[in-house]
């Protein structure tokens, strides 16, 4: 049995944390927040294993220099003079390129087919009764240029031997008969399933709670004591914990983090918006609107719409010109979406960190013998969350990971 030190409580950390009690280790989570909101809590609940290309794929550069001075753009890169965000730019455009995608595809479906199979299990336990639905995602095209793109993903899923269906307008109207919906077509993943965040994140909260992991919210890990290139404490604001293993799933934060233990790790926070709503629109199969890049989520007891990717530093601030871009672009999908002022007002936000191609962090670095990185998953945390505590166990355990691991590594250099 080990000492472990998780840092960071959202999905990734909880995730980590489980497997890692199931093994017998003893854990302890600290986390900076109160461990109720972020992009844990308003993400769009999507086990998507149709979401095989990474952001840096081919022509993403060039659309977010395009879109720089268009603050409701889906993808909005926020024009500063910071070193940080010049490094990840160069990086993430090295990253651009049909190689990168071509190889990137099998371990992003693996990983995120472990995920749903992991899924699958915790659910099947009495102790989660979480929301969790399998009928598939639509990608929703309005122009005959949108699916073209959307058929071209769809080709790539099918020959990574996902199931995928085609469907005209009068096709995907027989199975969202109640929703009024403008679209020409849709690429339908049977293949992926959606849960209601919130749910999941309370679930695995009073789990971990009941088996005695002990649990620091609203600690901010503030140093480390490391000998021999290994760390032997943690010290936050508020107390010191000794540790046999660290685990760093601290999201966006995560890159700070590690600074201060002599690493740097190349992750921007690319901060989403969601807005629920409880007007009934007759939205019983999630959607993505592929030209607008929002995701439309029927979760229990209401519908959750998120997008957009803001690359803007840290912050928490809302921005009410793109909750404004969400909710109109919705209403082009949906023309019924009236969404009030009231829900447009308690809109939220979460920072998801982005790494330069794409790729989460996971596994161990030559920075320190006893550190283990969970980071950088950007929309694909809730996706990848489960496999990536999975992953976390085997690497402390020394165990032969269920997935190819090669791309993860966070020591990996970027051309």
């Amino acid at each position: 049995m080990k000492r472990i030190i998780v840092i960071g409580g959202g999905v990734i950390g909880l995730c980590s944390a489980y497997y890692l009690h199931k093994h017998g280790h003893e854990v302890e989570i600290i986390d900076k927040s109160n461990m109720d909101e972020g992009a844990s809590y308003v993400n769009a609940g999507y086990l998507s294993p149709s979401h095989i290309i990474p952001l840096s794929a081919p022509g993403v550069m060039r659309k977010g220099l395009r879109w720089m001075l268009n603050s409701s753009s889906p993808l909005y890169i926020k024009p500063r003079l910071d070193m940080d965000l010049l490094k990840w730019g160069l990086a993430f455009n090295s990253s651009c390129n049909p190689r990168h995608v071509k190889r990137s595809i099998p371990v992003i479906r693996d990983i995120s087919v472990l995920s749903q199979e992991l899924f699958d299990e915790l659910k099947k336990q009495q102790e989660f009764t979480f929301h969790y639905d399998k009928k598939g995602l639509m990608m929703l095209c309005r122009t005959q240029k949108g699916m073209e793109e959307e058929l071209k993903v769809a080709d790539l899923a099918t020959k990574a031997d996902l199931e995928v269906s085609v469907l005209n307008a009068e096709e995907f109207r027989e199975i969202e008969p109640k929703a009024n919906i403008d679209s020409i077509g849709a690429i339908l993943y049977k293949c992926d399933f959606h849960t209601t965040p919130h749910e999941f994140m309370s679930d695995m909260k009073s789990y971990l709670t009941k088996a005695r992991v002990r649990i620091h919210p609203n600690e901010m890990v503030k140093d480390f004591q490391i000998s021999a290139k290994t760390i032997k404490a943690v010290y936050t604001d508020k107390a010191s914990y000794e540790a046999d293993e660290v685990v760093l799933a601290a999201g966006s934060w995560s890159g700070l983090i590690a600074r201060k233990l002599g690493k740097h790790l190349l992750m921007q926070a690319g901060k989403g918006y969601r807005i629920n709503t409880t007007t009934d629109y007759g939205i019983s199969i999630p959607a993505i609107l592929s030209e607008r890049k929002i995701a439309i989520t029927p979760m229990n007891g209401f519908t959750r719409v998120a997008g957009t990717m803001e690359i803007a530093g840290i912050n928490n601030r809302i921005n009410k010109v793109r909750v404004d871009a969400i909710a109109n672009g919705a209403r082009l999908y949906y023309p019924d979406m009236n969404l009030t002022a009231q829900e447009k007002k308690d809109a939220a936000c979460g920072l998801r960190p982005v790494t330069p191609d794409g790729l989460p962090y996971i596994g161990r670095s030559e920075t320190c013998k006893n550190l283990t990185f969970a980071a950088g998953h950007a929309m694909m945390g809730w996706s990848m969350a489960t496999a990536t505590g999975k992953l976390v166990q085997e690497v402390i355990d020394d165990k032969k990971p269920s997935v190819k691991m090669e791309l993860f590594n966070p020591d990996r250099r970027f051309r």
